[in-house]
């Protein structure tokens, strides 16, 4: 079964936003460093403090959201810092999908499904330059 929902992305400042938010809508918080997650290897170590994924979820909310964790050369700047999120536990789906929306897509950040510690991992900007993001989590 596929879930889809907004995704942030902040410069540094993730945790806070969140935090904000779970003051505004209540919920349940979950904040994971990249320092303490199985991707702390693949990114540099002044990288470690920033926040890896954070999920803000509700009955009715569900947000999740990031520091910006691209090369240098891609800058966060309004209008780069949302996604849509696509998420799948154990269905083989997820690849139709990507595979549909991806035609026509932009190829300056495009990344195919791929395997990640934390699962199958893809992303990229489509034709009408809405960005997504997508990960068929482990287990």
């Amino acid at each position: 079964m596929l879930r889809i929902n907004p995704f942030l992305l902040f410069d540094g400042n993730c945790a806070e936003a969140m935090s904000f938010y779970h003051e505004c809508f209540g919920g349940e918080l979950t904040l994971t460093k990249l320092g303490d997650s199985p991707m702390k290897d693949q990114l540099p170590p002044e990288k470690h403090n920033r926040v890896i994924y954070a999920k803000l979820k509700s009955d009715h909310i569900e947000l999740s959201a990031t520091d910006w964790m691209a090369a240098p050369e891609y800058e966060p700047k309004q209008g780069n810092m949302f996604s849509i999120f696509v998420v799948a536990n154990g269905s083989d789906e997820i690849k139709k999908i990507f595979d549909k929306l991806a035609l026509g897509a932009e190829t300056e950040r495009y990344q195919e499904l791929h395997e990640l510690p934390i699962g199958t991992y893809g992303q990229f900007t489509d034709r009408y330059g809405v960005q997504w993001i997508f990960l068929k989590e482990k287990g």
